[in-house]
């Protein structure tokens, strides 16, 4: 993994002012970058901590904590995820083909499938949050932002081919094969300190994603960045959760 692809993959994923990209942007590029999501991950993740740990020495609640965290997440990704789990959700809901599926992804329009999920998952998010920051674990909040970056590394395993010829989907699906043991190896190390809760956190995140991705490909037909954006947000709601109950 060289600089130029954690660059690529901080242009591509989140607002770091790094520049314009120096890779050529093709598949190999890609399948660089979607091994870099978990560092990624680190980053966002140790910046929700931070700021959940700075915040925990204001006035705010820690429902209000809750709220900012999530909404820094979505503002550090663009919202890219969100609006993946919108246009997933709403294609998800539809009636018909995989081309018809396709078709209501791409409308652009949140639906009401769409406008649901992403009430549920901010909600359970700004809850979750909340729960740890009273808890003071601020290291969970970090590790929950992490390791849901691994479910963008399953969704794009050997097997998995793009729903179209073009677009996100098309650079990256199918490029994963070494990296999903290495990434749940290094997310296990990294869960040893949240004992068992930790582990639980990376079982659903690997089930859960490997599930719900093959579950969409069979759908769309194939694997888009929509998906891989709900497939982190879904992860990420589903490891706060082992780590909250």
């Amino acid at each position: 993994m060289t600089p130029d692809t954690l660059r690529l993959a901080l242009s591509w994923l989140t607002v770091a002012p790094v520049g314009e990209p120096r890779t050529e942007i093709d598949r190999q590029a890609g399948g660089a970058v979607i091994t870099a999501v978990p560092l990624v991950g680190v980053l966002l993740g140790g910046l929700a901590a931070a700021a959940a740990f700075g915040l925990s020495h204001t006035r705010a609640t820690d429902l209000m904590i809750g709220v900012l965290v999530i909404a820094l997440l979505a503002l550090l990704t663009r919202g890219m995820h969100l609006d993946g789990l919108a246009d997933t959700a709403d294609g998800l809901g539809c009636y018909g083909d995989p081309q018809r599926v396709r078709e209501v992804m791409r409308d652009g329009s949140a639906g009401p499938f769409g406008v649901a999920a992403l009430v549920v998952v901010i909600l359970i998010g700004t809850v979750s949050v909340a729960a740890l920051v009273a808890e003071n674990s601020w290291y969970a909040i970090a590790f929950a932002v992490a390791v849901s970056r691994v479910a963008a590394v399953i969704g794009c395993r050997a097997g998995l081919a793009p729903a179209d010829t073009t677009g996100f989907g098309a650079l990256v699906a199918g490029t994963q094969r070494w990296a999903i043991p290495v990434w749940i190896v290094v997310a296990a190390a990294a869960a040893y300190p949240l004992g068992w809760h930790g582990y639980a956190a990376i079982g659903v995140v690997v089930v859960g994603a490997w599930a719900f991705t093959a579950h969409c490909a069979r759908r769309i037909g194939g694997i888009t960045g929509d998906v891989l954006g709900a497939a982190i947000e879904l992860a990420g709601i589903a490891a706060l959760l082992a780590l909250t109950l």
